[in-house]
């Protein structure tokens, strides 16, 4: 199993693997409360983080492994589209800057621990709560699997597993990977994530200064670099000039083309619209200890934005580099061995697969508090205690993460990926009950209700009829705009159509005088900060937890 595996490389990896393995199990003990026998300790790890942590804890959450891996590898296939997501995590900031402090603050005054949460006091609605919660489960799972793909990706690099024909022996490295995941995610909870960001994001941005600075110099500086792809694509582009006409090839260029250009716009705001109604980005903010912790990080965060245009700038160094893949997800892994001392490209390695368990903790986690309290709770045990929620939630935690792997080791990659795509277009769809709710309660909630099946269902469809040269259905995020020739993101014509149902329905239904529910927050929830009435401060270690 591990015969052509580079000693070195093994060492180092395995040494950090086992140091963030310690911090897991340690994090229990971090910030000790009195128990973790409550979502708000075991999955909002107590509520009360700061500036700092929250910056980790946010950024590990977003830019996961699989980002760091398929955005410089849409580069090195030669699709310039695929550097949409360095602009949409830019656009995002100034977004959540404006409405995530106002759901900060009810959450806090209400105890709501997902958006689901919201959703069912705002509207009154559980009908409507849970198809926001399914819908956030739906679209966390094949996320959590991308991770494990991601991880994957840098055994098969290594050699880890890939010369024998036992599916168990070649699929071991990564089930203990998962075994360790889940074990401390059940032991921990947010506070496992929390404590091993540190080690990832500082790994992350030392293997990326360091490959942005030292590779370059090793292959005749940016300008050769450049020149290098601008010359592979055009080679590339003439020898499939027949098959790129008949739509059976697609070109490949450093700039989107013309006609590509509102496809990447929309691509950009739509993942940025989509980005913050995935659970577990509404984790990690729920678990911040004031408004203010929220929008500092909005000011910080692009941070790593900056570090994730300069990754995936190594698409390109790849290419110069004469890296030769025919997964283009193993192009940096395999830039790394090829051009790395064995000893960095072992810390490369273990950053990428720690980049991996860290968004997978946090989003199990996130799926699971959406089961407990918006299924479990509110249909099966509404009686339930704080600690019955917390048991349900880690149980549901394991459930959530084994059934991602489930995806990578029985099913195809692409399997996952096509999911993944679906979720940006499922997960935008609740977008209107969560986000306007939050500024007005206008909106009936059996038009939003109407809305989202609208919504998911043509979204579903349009991504159905996508064929691409390599696969029939699924084959990307882009259709003609309704009427027009022009390429558009389906979660965004999507969304369109339900927020065009809910507001008609809206109309209709208040006409009707269609019972709206009792909305149970105030206008005065939305601005609360801590130390006001009702939202407590930081749970301090060893205070007994919510009552």
């Amino acid at each position: 199993m591990i015969a052509d595996v580079n000693g070195v490389v093994l060492g180092v990896f395995v040494f950090l693997f086992l140091l963030v393995t310690v911090l897991g199990f340690a994090a229990a003990r971090w910030r000790r409360a009195q128990s973790l026998d409550s979502l708000d300790e075991w999955g909002l790890g107590g509520r009360g983080f700061g500036t700092f942590i929250a910056w980790f804890l946010i950024g590990g959450d977003i830019y996961t492994a699989y980002t760091f891996i398929a955005v410089p590898a849409t580069l090195y296939a030669g699709s310039a589209v695929g550097f949409f997501a360095v602009p949409y995590t830019i656009v995002v900031y100034p977004l959540i800057f404006v409405f995530l402090p106002r759901l900060w603050s009810v959450s806090h005054r209400h105890g709501y621990v997902t958006p689901a949460d919201f959703v069912q006091g705002r509207y009154d609605s559980r009908p409507l709560a849970l198809a926001v919660a399914l819908t956030g489960i739906l679209a966390t799972m094949p996320y959590i699997a991308l991770q494990l793909v991601g991880m994957q990706v840098v055994l098969e690099v290594m050699g880890l597993g890939t010369d024998s024909d036992n599916w168990l022996v070649k699929d071991f490295p990564l089930l203990l990977a998962f075994v360790v995941l889940a074990a401390y995610t059940y032991s921990s909870g947010l506070r496992a994530p929390a404590l091993i960001a540190f080690v990832k994001d500082t790994l992350i941005y030392l293997v990326i200064i360091v490959a942005v600075v030292y590779l370059p110099s090793q292959l005749g500086g940016w300008e050769h670099i450049f020149s290098t792809v601008n010359d592979s694509f055009s080679s590339f582009n003439a020898d499939n000039a027949d098959a790129i006409a008949a739509g059976d090839a697609a070109p490949k260029g450093t700039m989107p083309p013309g006609p590509a250009q509102w496809a990447y716009a929309s691509l950009a705001l739509g993942s940025a619209l989509a980005l913050f109604m995935y659970p577990h980005s509404v984790t990690g903010v729920l678990s911040t200890r004031s408004r203010s912790v929220i929008r500092r990080n909005a000011a910080l965060l692009p941070a790593y934005s900056f570090l994730l245009g300069l990754l995936a700038l190594l698409g390109f160094v790849a290419i110069a580099a004469g890296v030769k893949v025919e997964n283009p997800q193993q192009s940096v892994p395999q830039l790394f061995e090829n051009e790395f001392s064995p000893w960095f490209a072992g810390v490369a390695f273990a950053a990428i697969v720690i980049g991996a368990l860290v968004p997978a903790a946090i989003m199990s986690i996130a799926a699971a508090n959406l089961w407990t309290r918006n299924i479990y709770k509110a249909f099966i045990n509404r009686d339930a205690t704080h600690a019955q929620e917390a048991k349900q939630s880690k149980v549901a935690s394991l459930l959530v993460k084994f059934g991602a792997l489930v995806f990578v080791l029985a099913l195809s990659n692409s399997f996952a990926i096509n999911l993944q795509l679906l979720g940006g277009v499922w997960i935008l769809q609740t977008l209107p009950a969560i986000v306007i709710g939050l500024y007005t309660r206008w909106m009936h909630r059996w038009a939003l209700f109407a809305g989202w099946a609208v919504g998911m269902a043509w979204g579903t469809w349009l991504a159905y009829g996508v064929s691409s040269p390599v696969q029939e259905h699924f084959g990307g995020p882009l259709v003609n705009f309704p009427g027009t020739e022009t390429k558009f993101y389906i979660a965004l014509i999507a969304f369109l159509a339900n927020l065009l149902v809910a507001i008609v329905l809206t109309v209709v239904f208040r006409a009707l005088d269609v019972a709206e529910g009792v909305d149970q927050t105030r206008a005065q929830d939305y601005h609360a900060d801590v130390g006001d009435p009702g939202v407590e401060s930081e749970l301090e270690p060893h205070e007994s937890v919510r009552a």
